[in-house]
């Protein structure tokens, strides 16, 4: 019963979609219907808002790390289990969320905020490899997906092998989530950041 409950709470918080709650408010419009729908960070920068797209990032993020520290306070029995399920359950909310008829973000900074909130080494990794390849190679998806993947790495070789197996799953949703960013980066036509093309127009597809 316990583990049920961290599942329904930890979902119904990732749920939230923040990205369309601030975008509302603020008078941006309805982000479903800007850029490529996605409720996350980055097509909130479509709306020029940068503010807010900052905003998204960081409470998309606490989605992950609160639902990690809830599990721990309500249910220290569980250890590390507990609260990898929790942060597991915020990022698949967030990725699927039932109101939204399962089209939810895909799920890059609720994953960096479980982590962090799982182990800060981990959550470092991703942030570091994650901007470092923005920072690099100037392509916003990929430097998602490549903090992802380096996550469960991260815990294996950092010693926290209970969160390794979690964490490969929450990547693969990721990459899955990816799915036409990849095809394009195959294909050579995704899109750059401070490219010909303006840089929140590119932010929406990542």
């Amino acid at each position: 019963m316990t583990i049920f409950l961290l599942v329904a709470l930890g979902y119904l918080l990732g749920s939230i979609p923040f990205g369309i709650i601030l975008t509302r408010m603020f008078g941006a419009g309805d982000l479903r219907q800007i850029g490529s729908g996605n409720i996350g960070a980055t097509n909130v920068l479509r709306t020029g808002r940068k503010g807010l797209a900052a905003a998204t990032l960081i409470l998309d993020g606490a989605k992950g790390a609160v639902a990690v520290l809830i599990a721990r306070q309500v249910a220290p029995e569980l250890g590390p289990d507990g609260a990898m399920i929790a942060g597991a359950a915020a990022m698949i909310g967030h990725c699927y969320p039932l109101w939204l008829k399962f089209r939810g973000g895909k799920g890059v900074a609720t994953l960096l905020g479980l982590g962090l909130a799982l182990a800060w080494p981990i959550g470092l990794v991703f942030a570091v490899v994650w901007l470092g390849t923005v920072l690099l190679l100037r392509i916003s998806s990929l430097g998602g997906m490549l903090g992802a993947v380096s996550a469960p790495i991260a815990a294996a070789v950092l010693g926290y092998p209970a969160y390794a197996i979690g964490l490969a799953g929450l990547a693969v949703i990721v990459l899955w989530r990816h799915r036409e960013n990849i095809a394009r980066l195959r294909a050579g036509t995704e899109p750059r950041v401070g490219g010909k093309k303006d840089a929140a127009d590119q932010a929406g597809r990542a």
